[in-house]
């Protein structure tokens, strides 16, 4: 019978040979989440063997896994802002440079405030207007995608976090499933900003795996941006914040400041890339 160690040196082993990056984190979160327990667990208990039952399960993981299918849509959740949110395939992964929106806007909705109205769109796993609404108990939400694969998982968040009572959770184009005469004061977003013919030399992860209409941003990168701006800059009344990708910043100011926006500014990630783009209203 293999013991724990055996199956998690003979999985890391696979996995290199299927081209990951990351074989050996990989076999060990796929052991941990098979058998419900932590990675610490699988070297404390490194010689317990594996029955059959639990070798049957590891199967398909692995199979995933090997077939470059993301971590997260496996075992079913990702780690953002130090919670975890749920992952289903067609979702986009949530990402550690999306934090850097979250700073931004956590910067314009101080605490202690009246009711803040945000809608967060394209709201894919719901990371980013959830995590909101659970920093700032003012914030009211409205979490918009197109995509039913998204709304699903956004809705499965809500209910996971407690927030339904602060979120609705509308299939929308931009704003559009937002009624004219609600408020609403922020909008926030992680459009799809990738060039299209930059999709086929992405990761394997990412062009295989992760649905295209949440990557592919046109020619340039840029079509979304060119239809989101003019309407967000019309509905809030505070401000608009949007992720970028690498040499997006400039002509997404321009866009902001051609809708009007004011106090046009960037905010940097951990890596030194201008990532998200802020224009507020006037007062």
């Amino acid at each position: 019978m293999l013991s724990l160690v055996d199956v998690l040196t003979r999985t890391q082993s696979y996995l290199a040979s299927k081209g990951s990056p990351s074989a050996r984190l990989d076999a060990e979160l796929l052991l941990s989440h098979v058998l419900d327990m932590d990675r610490l667990q699988l070297y404390l208990q490194h010689d317990r063997p594996m029955n059959d039952q639990e070798l049957a399960a590891l199967r398909d993981p692995v199979r995933r896994r090997g077939n470059r299918e993301p971590l997260a849509t496996i075992v079913g959740h990702k780690e953002f802002w130090s919670r975890d949110f749920q992952v289903i395939p067609g979702v986009l992964v949530p990402r550690p440079d999306t934090e850097t929106l979250i700073l931004a806007a956590l910067d314009l909705i101080p605490e202690g405030e009246d009711r803040v109205f945000v809608a967060d769109v394209g709201s894919g796993s719901g990371c980013v207007g959830l995590t909101l609404a659970l920093e700032r108990d003012q914030v009211r939400l409205f979490a918009l995608d197109a995509s039913p694969a998204a709304l699903a998982c956004t809705k499965a968040n809500v209910q996971a976090l407690g927030l339904q009572d602060r979120v609705a959770v509308r299939r929308s184009d931009l704003l559009g499933a937002v009624p004219a005469d609600r408020p609403i004061d922020v909008v926030v977003s992680n459009p799809p900003y990738i060039a299209s013919q930059d999709i086929e030399g992405l990761a394997p992860e990412i062009r295989d795996h992760e649905p295209r209409v949440a990557l592919d941003g046109g020619p340039d990168g840029l079509d979304f941006y060119r239809r989101l701006v003019p309407v967000a800059a019309e509905r809030a009344r505070k401000a608009v914040l949007v992720e970028v990708g690498a040499d997006q910043a400039i002509p997404v100011m321009a866009m902001f400041k051609d809708a009007g926006l004011k106090l046009v500014r960037t905010r940097a990630d951990l890596a030194g890339v201008e990532r998200v783009v802020i224009g507020e209203r006037d007062p």
